[in-house]
């Protein structure tokens, strides 16, 4: 009778050692797969910025129409990108000038190693800033130079396969620094940017 319980204990044991070094074993190949495979960040460039009828009236009210085409890449060898929005707003020294009246494609599917170009369009009219910002907007201006920021707040999902489909979201910030020449008539062209930053 001792004989044959040592022999179920026994049996329970090789049973319970065989499923843990199967599921150590899948954990393995799973983390292995992850490193390989993992998601890389986004990288995003002004490739061209179009300024038109820049002005400040009343020493706090500015007027605008500005065209951007961004640049984004998926550096990722094996996993792809749902881009589900983009949120764009333009800023000069931190005060708001508006939010993007559209963007196209508002929403795209970017496979591996792949550059997509994203046009990007923001106006206002009689938009109110403090009047230090005011003032140094004004004075950039007859410079030849305006200095201004582009916030893309992004929701994307990215895709890669294991076991079927996985889908990882997140919410990648887009920060972007843009030095547009502008004439007297408050127009200018920007033909190509630095790199933006990107923060998860």
């Amino acid at each position: 009778m001792a004989s044959r319980v040592q022999g179920r204990s026994n049996c329970c044991c090789q049973c319970c050692f065989k499923l843990f070094a199967f599921v150590l074993s899948v954990g393995f190949v799973v983390l292995i797969y992850w490193l390989a495979s993992q998601p890389r960040y986004i990288k995003a460039t002004i490739s061209s910025a179009q300024l038109a009828n820049l002005t400040v009236t009343n020493a706090t009210a500015v007027s605008y129409t500005l065209g951007v085409t961004l640049r984004l890449y998926n550096p990722s060898l094996r996993v792809k990108i749902y881009y589900d929005s983009l949120d764009t707003e333009l800023r000069f020294r931190g005060e708001l000038l508006g939010h993007a009246s559209t963007t196209s494609p508002a929403e795209f599917y970017q496979r591996q190693k792949r550059s997509d170009n994203v046009s990007v369009n923001l106006s206002g009219t009689g938009v109110v800033v403090s009047g230090d910002a005011a003032a140094e907007l004004e004075k950039e201006k007859g410079e030849g130079k305006v200095s201004l920021e582009l916030a893309v707040d992004a929701r994307v999902r990215y895709k890669f396969f294991f076991f079927g489909t996985i889908k990882i979201r997140q919410k990648p910030r887009i920060r972007c620094s843009v030095a547009i020449p502008v004439k007297a008539d408050g127009g200018g062209v920007l033909s190509s940017g630095d790199r933006c930053s990107v923060k998860y």
